[in-house]
């Protein structure tokens, strides 16, 4: 019995998945949720922007802005500064970590996600193959003396 390969065409038959977006990369490599991974994107917008101007930029409520500001720079994807006011008190600037430095860190963890799925592929079915017996312990003959069959 043979067994055809696929060829280059049949790759997109195997695979139903779209090309994906920038910001679903960024959910997936940061582990980020729609409205943190929006933040950041609106803070690149609006750079050393409080969280009322990001919330205005993004058209989101303000407390919901800061609890995803907050995640940002618990992943490395933004720095707060605190900013003392002329009439007293003071507020929160954030600023996006650089663009550089984000796309740097995306392709470190896709490029060790994607040798990581190398070794899963490699190691898939080893289990398996462990398990048959190989051409020397199969039995040959088990049928040869049997005359019923």
């Amino acid at each position: 019995m043979t067994v055809s390969q696929p060829g280059p065409d049949a790759v997109s038959e195997t695979l139903p998945v779209d090309d994906p977006e920038l910001e679903t990369v960024l959910r997936a490599v940061f582990d980020l949720k729609r409205s943190e991974s929006s933040a950041y994107l609106g803070l690149l917008r609006v750079p050393d922007s409080s969280a009322a101007e990001v919330a205005r930029e993004l058209d989101r409520d303000r407390s919901n802005v800061n609890r995803s500001l907050r995640t940002l720079r618990e992943r490395g994807l933004a720095e707060r500064r605190r900013v003392l006011l002329e009439e007293g008190g003071h507020v929160y600037r954030y600023t996006p970590t650089p663009l550089p430095v984000v796309r740097e860190r995306m392709h470190e963890s896709l490029a060790a996600w994607a040798e990581a799925a190398h070794d899963c592929i490699e190691e898939f079915g080893e289990e398996v193959e462990a398990a048959q017996p190989t051409d020397a312990e199969s039995p040959e003959g088990v049928y040869a003396g049997r005359g019923e069959d």
